[in-house]
């Protein structure tokens, strides 16, 4: 239905967007416009799961086949804590370099016809004449800003601060390191996304991050006391702080970013422009590549233009629910650490994987890790404590909306 697309911003979701519509009808005239020059990526790997996999391999086997084929696999996570540590089965997960995640992509749309245009920012002021056109731009959008009060953009800062670097450390599972300072504890999130490289995300509350004067440090200090913090898991590997001639990494608070509605007219909203999660539930790049599946088919499906968006946004919307919960329960799980680390690390471990569960904040750690273990092998405890969570959940959203007001 869509003859000419204009996708602005050459990330993972306007990316698969093209190649999706070019596989759709080949006849589609589709441009992707990326401001910044080709190449020259932020940001070290993403992780992704086997669910998405499958679905990439069901929409375009090829782009699957050379994602799968460049990714490194993982089915453990490890957790240290202090002096110690412990290890427990997990999901297979997948990591790749961002870099080569995209290198895939541009490839796999360019051999299909799509026209890639780099260094080439579209702004309000100079959009392109298009039946419909993408806002892929990020979570920075200019596109989304400029109609800001028509979208219904809502950001909302986390409280805790977080760095994203790189490591020549290879870990062998997804790696999770708490470090007790004396100004409050410490943690990272370690997975490896090739094999020389890994990403290892750093994050702390704001009065550690100033207690142990990385408000001030400069990159080169900070690298070197994140390093002797995180000694006993980098085994020597530096941490490295820059992944692209970008400038420095920088700490950051996380955004939670949301819209009330993702179109105006023949614009629409798509990946992090449209919606973000907190980065602790792995879901970033997934989440976008799932809304450019679901745009691509809602504009096969529905021949008019607005009833194709309206949709697009619907399914989106209603599919982001349980994924929005768990990282916002996440979020607060890592911002009330201190509550779980008296636990025995096996025990915490248990509950950091319990961390999406919106019954946790509001049971004893202890209480709850009993239930957990009991509700394994009880059918009625695990109908119980499904049907308990989200009912606590609802409440506790209504009064926070409520208070609001």
């Amino acid at each position: 239905m869509c003859v000419k697309v204009a996708c602005v911003g050459g990330g993972p979701a306007g990316l698969y967007l093209s190649i999706l519509l070019k596989r759709q009808d080949p006849s589609h005239d589709i441009t992707v416009h990326e401001r910044n020059p080709e190449g020259s990526t932020y940001g070290w790997g993403v992780t992704y799961w086997r669910g998405l996999l499958d679905k990439l391999h069901e929409h375009d086997p090829e782009s699957a086949r050379a994602l799968e084929q460049h990714s490194v696999t993982w089915n453990e996570g490890v957790a240290r804590i202090r002096d110690l540590a412990t290890r427990r089965d997990s999901d297979e997960g997948f990591g790749i370099g961002r870099h080569r995640l995209l290198e895939i992509l541009a490839a796999r749309a360019r051999s299909l016809g799509v026209r890639l245009e780099f260094e080439h920012e579209i702004t309000e002021g100079n959009l392109p004449a298009a039946d419909l056109v993408v806002a892929a731009d990020g979570v920075h959008s200019a596109l989304r800003g400029a109609h800001a009060d028509h979208f219904g953009t809502e950001l909302r800062p986390g409280r805790n601060h977080y760095i994203w670097l790189g490591t020549t450390k290879v870990f062998d599972a997804f790696t999770f390191a708490f470090v007790e300072t004396d100004h409050g504890w410490i943690w990272c999130y370690g997975y490896a996304f090739s094999p020389e490289r890994s990403t290892c995300v750093v994050e702390c509350a704001p009065e550690t991050w100033t207690g142990l004067g990385l408000d001030t440090a400069n990159e080169a200090d900070g690298l070197a006391l994140l390093e002797k913090l995180f000694a006993d898991i980098l085994d020597g590997h530096p941490l490295i702080g820059r992944s692209c001639a970008d400038g420095a990494a920088q700490w950051l608070n996380f955004r939670t970013l949301t819209n009330q509605t993702w179109f105006r007219d023949n614009l629409v909203l798509l990946g992090d422009a449209a919606h973000t999660t907190h980065y602790s539930v792995g879901a970033g790049t997934t989440l976008a590549l799932e809304d450019a599946i679901a745009l691509a088919a809602a504009l096969r499906e529905q021949p008019d233009l607005p009833q194709a968006l309206g949709r697009y946004e619907r399914e989106r919307k209603a599919a982001l629910l349980s994924i929005q919960s768990a990282a916002r329960y996440s979020a607060q799980w890592y911002e009330n650490l201190p509550r779980y680390m008296h636990l025995p690390p096996e025990q915490m471990f248990a509950l950091l994987g319990q961390r999406h569960s919106p019954l946790l904040p509001y049971v004893p750690p202890q209480l709850y890790y009993r239930i957990d273990r009991a509700a394994g092998q009880l059918e009625a405890l695990r109908r119980f404590k499904r049907w308990l969570g989200p009912r606590i959940a609802r409440t506790v959203h209504a009064r926070a909306l409520a208070s609001r007001k």
